[in-house]
C-alpha cells in the first residue's frame, strides 16, 4: 500500500508539474498572442485534472495492488479521465469561440455578414458542447457492466420509446429546430436590431431554443425561437444597419414650408448622427387644422436615427416658436355677425402666441 501511495504521489506531482510549465510556457508565449492568455486562464484546471488521472492511471498497474482493489480503483480513475478530457474540450470549445471573436469585430459601420457569422459560431460551439456532454455521460454508463446490459436491453422497445420521448420533447425539438433554422439562414441574427410585440430591441443572446432581446429601456424579453419561425417581426438590420429616421409636425396652414425645408437642410448638415446622404422635408397630410410636416434623414443605424429624429423635432420647435409664431396650430372660429373679437394684452403679446385664437370669418385668418 505504501508503494502505491508514493506511485501515485509521485506521478500526480510530476503531472502537476508538468501542468504548471505548460502554463508557464503559454503565459510567456501570450505576450506575443494574446489568445495563448484565455487559453491558458480557461484550461489550465481542466487540463492539469486530465494530466493527475492519466498520470495515476498509467502507474496502477505498477502499484501490485490486489485485483478487486485495483479493479475498483481502474475504473474510477477511468470515469475521472473521461470527465476531465469531456471537462477539456467545453473549455477548448470556449476558447475558440473567442478566438473566432477576436476576427469577427461587430464594432465596424457594416458589420451584417459578421454578425452572421458570429451567431453561427455560437450555435455550433453550443451543439459541440452538448454532444460532448452526451459522450461523455454514454462513456460514463458504458463502463458499468449491469448499465450496458441494460441498455442493451433497451433496444427492444426503441420504436416504442422513440414515439413517446419524440411527443414529450415535441415542443424542445421543435424550439431546437428552429433555434438552427434561425442560425444558419440568416434570418435572425446576433445584435440585430428588431421589433417585437410592439417593442424594440437588440437581440442579445439567440440559443437553440430561446432568444432575448435587450429592450430600449433595459428590460429582456425572451421569446422562443419558434417565434421567429410562426410569426411575423421586423429586423432593421436584415440587410444593413442604414435607416432613415422620421420626424412629424403638426403645424398650420400658414406655416412656411419653404424657410422650414431651409432650416431643416441647416440642421441635418449639422447634426453628428447624418450619414451624409439622404434628407427631406415634404408635407405629407392635412388635417381640418393643420398640416402634416415630415422630416426625413437618413442614419448609420437605429440608435443614431433615433437621436436625430429627436433633436430635428427639438430643434424645428424652437425655430417655428421663435422665427414663425404664427404658424403654430390654431384654431379658427366663425363669429356670427363678424364682429371682432376683444383680444386682450396676452393674446396680443408677440413673446408668447396663445395657443387658440379666434377672429371674425371676414378677417382673412
Amino acid at each position: 500500500m505504501l508503494t502505491a501511495l508514493i506511485l501515485f504521489g509521485s506521478a500526480g506531482a510530476a503531472a502537476a508539474t508538468l501542468g504548471w510549465l505548460s502554463g508557464a510556457l503559454m503565459r510567456g508565449l501570450a505576450r506575443r498572442r494574446p489568445f495563448l492568455r484565455t487559453a491558458h486562464e480557461r484550461c489550465r484546471y481542466p487540463w492539469t485534472a486530465t494530466l493527475v488521472v492519466a498520470a495515476a492511471l498509467s502507474v496502477l498497474p505498477a502499484t501490485g495492488l490486489g485485483a478487486a482493489l485495483a479493479g475498483g480503483l481502474r475504473h474510477t480513475l477511468v470515469v475521472a479521465l473521461i470527465v476531465s478530457v469531456t471537462w477539456l474540450g467545453v473549455r477548448v470549445t470556449h476558447v475558440s469561440e473567442d478566438a473566432a471573436f477576436r476576427r469577427l469585430r461587430v464594432d465596424v459601420a457594416d458589420n451584417r455578414r459578421i454578425r452572421k457569422v458570429r451567431t453561427q459560431v455560437t450555435v455550433i460551439r453550443r451543439i459541440v458542447v452538448a454532444l460532448l456532454v452526451v459522450l461523455a455521460a454514454a462513456a460514463v454508463l458504458m463502463t458499468f457492466a449491469r448499465l450496458r446490459t441494460f441498455g442493451a436491453s433497451l433496444l427492444a422497445s426503441a420504436g416504442v420509446a422513440g414515439i413517446v420521448g419524440g411527443l414529450a420533447a415535441q415542443t424542445t425539438l421543435s424550439n431546437v429546430f428552429a433555434g438552427l433554422q434561425l442560425a444558419f439562414t440568416d434570418a435572425l441574427r446576433f445584435d440585430d436590431v428588431v421589433v417585437v410585440e410592439n417593442e424594440w430591441g437588440r437581440v442579445e443572446e439567440l440559443t437553440l431554443t430561446y432568444v432575448v432581446v435587450h429592450l430600449w429601456d433595459e428590460r429582456r424579453l425572451v421569446l422562443p425561437t419558434t417565434y421567429f419561425t410562426t410569426r411575423p417581426f421586423q429586423n432593421w438590420t436584415r440587410t444593413g444597419s442604414r435607416i432613415l429616421g422620421t420626424a412629424m409636425l403638426h403645424l398650420d396652414y400658414s406655416a412656411p414650408v419653404d424657410a422650414l425645408r431651409t432650416e431643416a437642410g441647416r440642421l441635418v448638415a449639422a447634426s453628428p448622427h447624418w450619414d451624409g446622404r439622404d434628407w427631406a422635408l415634404q408635407v405629407v397630410d392635412t388635417t381640418e387644422s393643420t398640416i402634416v410636416v415630415r422630416v426625413l434623414a437618413s442614419a448609420v443605424n437605429a440608435d443614431h436615427a433615433y437621436d436625430l429624429r429627436c433633436e430635428l423635432r427639438e430643434k424645428l420647435l424652437a425655430y417655428v416658436t421663435e422665427r414663425h409664431a404664427s404658424a403654430l396650430p390654431r384654431t379658427r372660429v366663425a363669429v356670427p355677425g363678424g364682429a371682432e373679437p376683444d383680444l386682450g394684452p396676452a393674446d396680443l403679446s408677440r413673446g408668447s402666441p396663445p395657443r387658440s385664437r379666434i377672429g371674425a370669418t371676414k378677417s382673412g385668418w
